[in-house]
This record gives structure tokens, C-alpha cells and sequence, in this order.
């Protein structure tokens, strides 16, 4: 009877536990929306390059140890930090100053806003910001725009495209960088496996 009860108290404190980290970043979110939206952002997206990197090597049937590039967590890191999460913040609130939610299909114009507009050029700032972290010259940038971008794009339709109208027109606005990032965790994971 004692390792059942013990069993209930480790699953009720695992209950508080996150109860009172999510009461923290309700709290972080309203007193600092963009700054713990960036850092939710950094955090997640080195999460997915280093899952990436994980999967990789598990593909390769490699040792998970060596060669565990960590430059790549640490510009994803960065990347999410100053880009991703700042950028979505704003875009997420012009759209709903552009496009309110009275708007006759205002869910549609929103999606075909964030899809053909805002996609093709946050993935081409992904492509060049990367470049720059990677110090690869203009000749680099080019030559993975040519290889990567088309693909990457048709891809992020395909994925992103039913997740971002349930995001826009479902998911409260200030939960909506974090939904965006915990499918990006795995978005940044594919976008990784193109860069090698």
C-alpha cells in the first residue's frame, strides 16, 4: 500500500508543479509578452535542431556522443530569441488590428495573409539569418535558396497551412507563438535535416 500511495503524492506534486509553472508563465506573459514569447521561441527552436540532430544520427546508426554539432541548438537559439518570436508577436497582433474578427471571412483572409505573404517571407529571413549564423558567404545563400526554399515552402503549406487556421481563428491571441512554436519544434527539425 505505501509504493501506491507514494506513487499518488510523486503524481499529484508533478500536478502542482506544472499547475504553478503554467500559473509563472501566464504571469510572464502578460507582465512581458514579447520578451517571454522570444525566450519560449529560443528555447523551442534549439530544442528542434538538436532533436534534428538527434534523429539524424539515429538514422545514420551513429553514437549520439560525437560530433553533436552545438553550434546549431546555439543559432537556432538565437534565431528564435531575435526573429521568431518577436516577429510572430507583432504579426500576430497586426493581423488582428488589419483583419478583425468582424470582418466578413476574416478567418480566410487572415490564413491567405499568413500563407502567401508572411510564410514565404519569414522562411527566406530563415534561410538568410541562418546563412549569416553559419558565416557562409552570398554564393551559399544562393545556392541553398535554390535547392531549399521551393521545397521548404510547398512543405510548409502542406504542414502549416490547417495548423495556422486553427492557430489564427481558435487559439487565443496570446497563446498564439507558443502553439505556432511547439509545432515549429518539429518544423525547425525538418527545416534542419535540409541545411545538411
Amino acid at each position: 500500500m505505501a509504493p501506491a500511495m507514494s506513487k499518488l503524492r510523486a503524481e499529484a506534486g508533478l500536478g502542482a508543479l506544472l499547475r504553478r509553472a503554467l500559473a509563472q508563465y501566464l504571469l510572464l506573459l502578460r507582465l512581458y509578452p514579447v520578451l517571454t514569447k522570444a525566450a519560449t521561441s529560443g528555447f523551442l527552436s534549439a530544442l528542434g535542431n538538436f532533436l534534428a540532430q538527434m534523429i539524424e544520427k539515429k538514422r545514420k546508426k551513429e553514437n549520439c556522443s560525437p560530433n553533436l554539432d552545438v553550434n546549431g541548438p546555439l543559432r537556432y537559439a538565437i534565431y528564435g530569441f531575435f526573429f521568431t518570436g518577436p516577429l510572430s508577436h507583432f504579426f500576430y497582433l497586426f493581423m488582428e488590428h488589419w483583419i478583425p474578427s468582424d470582418v466578413p471571412l476574416a478567418g480566410v483572409k487572415r490564413l491567405l495573409l499568413d500563407r502567401l505573404i508572411f510564410a514565404p517571407a519569414f522562411l527566406l529571413f530563415f534561410f538568410f539569418i541562418m546563412n549569416f549564423l553559419e558565416r557562409k558567404d552570398m554564393a551559399a545563400f544562393s545556392a541553398k535558396m535554390r535547392r531549399g526554399f521551393w521545397p521548404a515552402l510547398q512543405m510548409n503549406w502542406k504542414v502549416w497551412t490547417p495548423l495556422q487556421f486553427v492557430n489564427i481563428n481558435y487559439v487565443p491571441l496570446q497563446f498564439r507563438v507558443l502553439f505556432a512554436n511547439l509545432v515549429a519544434l518539429f518544423w525547425y527539425a525538418y527545416l534542419a535535416s535540409l541545411g545538411k
